[in-house]
């Protein structure tokens, strides 16, 4: 009977654990590839951008004083000054638009930390687009991400963007 209680608390913990983690819109459920993963960052601040919420898209970043990230010829350190730049640069829904990826390519890097072989670091180029009222700005983009520990209270590492160059370019004839 014991045994039978030790087994159904762990895992009740580790169910637990697992809502903790996706309520908090981290981890990519279980048993996808290290790409898929990847992926569901990116698709899930798609999703938190086109809804408005600035805060939810910064979830995919890491919230560190280490975070780079350039844009518009100039380099931002830091989680906080990077979330300030988003707010003054898009005030409201209407400058934020409608945003989506395309053309992605996740490359994963070798592990040298002594890990075995799950990657631990990866990087993605892919171009991004705003459909607006009055325009429609796009460009490219080059990611550096890093797989942490959760946070969160989950058990499942997450992928968060360490390093992002973005830049933009005219629209591509018609």
């Amino acid at each position: 009977m014991r045994r039978f209680l030790s087994i159904g608390f762990l895992f009740s913990v580790a169910v637990l654990s697992q809502v903790n983690g996706f309520l908090a819109g981290a981890p990519a459920p279980p048993g996808r590839s290290p790409q898929d993963e990847i992926r569901h960052v990116l698709d899930t601040q798609v999703a938190a951008w086109n809804q408005g919420d600035i805060e939810g898209f910064m979830k995919g970043y890491w919230n560190s004083q280490e975070l780079l990230f350039t844009s518009g010829g100039k380099l931002r350190r830091g989680w906080q000054e990077t979330l300030n730049q988003y707010k003054a640069t898009y005030p409201d829904h209407a400058r934020m638009g409608e945003l989506s990826f395309s053309d992605l390519e996740v490359h994963l890097l070798p592990n040298s930390r002594g890990q075995g072989d799950t990657p631990v670091a990866a990087w993605v180029l892919g171009k991004w687009r705003l459909k607006r009222a009055g325009d429609e700005p796009q460009g490219i983009f080059t990611l550096i991400l890093q797989k942490f520990p959760n946070s969160q209270g989950g058990v499942t590492p997450v992928w968060k963007i360490v390093h992002d160059h973005t830049s933009s370019s005219l629209p591509e004839p018609k």
